[in-house]
């Protein structure tokens, strides 16, 4: 009997070791697969026709259901479609009654494009009016939220609740208020004020949002805007300078040089998703380097997050 507790002891401590054993292959296995795949929904501006409501129902019905770890969508209204309070309430209850967390990109029709009855424009007034409704606090719309960190947190642009960013396992995703309509220029004589205000946060932003990402050293940042920004454009840099055929200032090119000259410096991938017209017959990502570009147009599309894999990112239908 007195030597039956060393041997139980032994057995015990063989029973521990292989336990810890298998643990750390468990852990040593889970390491070399990495974090799991997972999904988000694009919806690209839906309002072209009317039926605005409709269209944004069925495009957050086609998006909406737990394959998805969340929602962009750009836009809450068509450009035939009143800039009325009214409306922007009935959109935004909309999104909040999404199941899945909503992140909502504004978009040229929704603000800029907006006129009074006399013709004078209303796009500051209206863009505030969006701020206070869609972007009151740091979280997302939806029935199920996710945090956010918005520019406005900074106290020197507190009016930017629009842009926001957040981080999904190693990856960090972000809005920035680039609209179609050549980002807000307007070639009237005198201060261009909004524009120039909103180039000066956007810039800030936009270093912010890579020095983050540097920081913490993620494996990739996403950007959405409305406007596309036309990254992939031959020596970007020099044609902004030199001009081109189309008399207009380019709205993108301030933009458009910084997320260039960042995406360089940054060891991870970079990819800009907007709602312009796709290039091809359907959407689908270029990518130059560590660089990549895809229009969505107006359709409602998944992305697949694979981290660690060569094809990080992967569109699908839903």
């Amino acid at each position: 009997m007195m030597r039956s507790a060393p041997l139980a002891a032994l057995l015990c401590a063989a029973l521990l070791a292989l336990q810890a054993d298998a643990a750390a292959a468990q852990g040593r296995a889970a390491a070399v697969k990495g974090p799991a795949p997972y999904q988000f929904a694009i919806i690209g501006h839906r309002f072209t026709d009317g039926g605005g409501d409709a269209q944004l129902e069925q495009a957050i019905a086609a998006s909406d259901d737990g394959a998805v770890a969340f929602v962009v969508a750009t836009g809450i209204k068509g450009e035939r479609e009143p800039c009325s309070d009214e409306l922007y309430t009935q959109r935004r209850d909309l999104f909040a009654q999404a199941r899945r967390p909503m992140i909502v990109a504004p978009a040229a029709s929704d603000w800029s494009g907006c006129m009074n009855a006399a013709g004078s424009q209303l796009a500051v007034d209206r863009l505030n009016r969006m701020r206070e409704l869609f972007y009151p606090d740091a979280e997302s719309l939806g029935k199920r939220t996710l945090p956010l960190l918005r520019l406005s947190s900074s106290s020197q642009f507190r009016s930017y609740a629009e842009n926001a960013h957040w981080i999904v396992g190693n990856v960090l995703y972000a809005t920035m208020n680039l609209p179609s309509d050549n980002n807000h220029y307007r070639p009237e004589a005198g201060r261009n004020s909004e524009f120039e205000d909103r180039a000066v946060a956007n810039r800030f932003w936009l270093k912010r949002l890579f020095g983050t990402a540097q920081r913490k050293k993620l494996d990739a940042l996403v950007l959405f805007t409305e406007g596309n920004l036309k990254a992939h454009s031959d020596k970007p840099g020099l044609l902004s300078m030199l001009g081109s055929s189309d008399s207009r200032e380019d709205g993108y090119a301030a933009a458009r040089q910084q997320v260039v000259t960042l995406a360089q410096k940054f060891a991870g991938k970079v990819l800009l998703v907007d709602t312009a017209a796709p290039a091809g017959p359907a959407p689908a990502i270029a990518w130059r380097g560590n660089l990549g570009h895809v229009s969505v147009g107006s359709s409602v599309l998944r992305m697949r997050v694979a981290p660690g894999s060569e094809k990080m990112f992967l569109l699908q239908k839903p």
